[in-house]
């Protein structure tokens, strides 16, 4: 995943807004990553990417459109759920 790649999909956060905000803020709890652009506060998708740019910024995410079709299915399986 590029850094101009967005990781929060519902919100059209990138991979470079979000390894600076951390990098600035630096968070300790995922939930304090919704100040940044609300990243992480929609489908949830992103959650766990989001997780492992905390723990390592440098993490090597999934390509494009591997990502993008995964949170397609994320939300189908969601939609789908009683």
């Amino acid at each position: 995943m590029n850094d101009d790649d967005m990781v929060c999909l519902c919100f059209q956060v990138t991979r470079r807004k979000i390894v600076q905000f951390i990098r600035v803020e630096k968070p300790r709890r995922l939930s304090q990553l919704s100040q940044c652009y609300s990243a992480g506060t929609g489908c949830g998708w992103c959650r766990p990417f989001l997780q492992k740019l905390m723990e390592q910024t440098d993490t090597d995410l999934p390509d494009s459109n591997t990502y993008q079709s995964g949170r397609r299915r994320h939300i189908r399986d969601k939609n789908d759920t009683p």
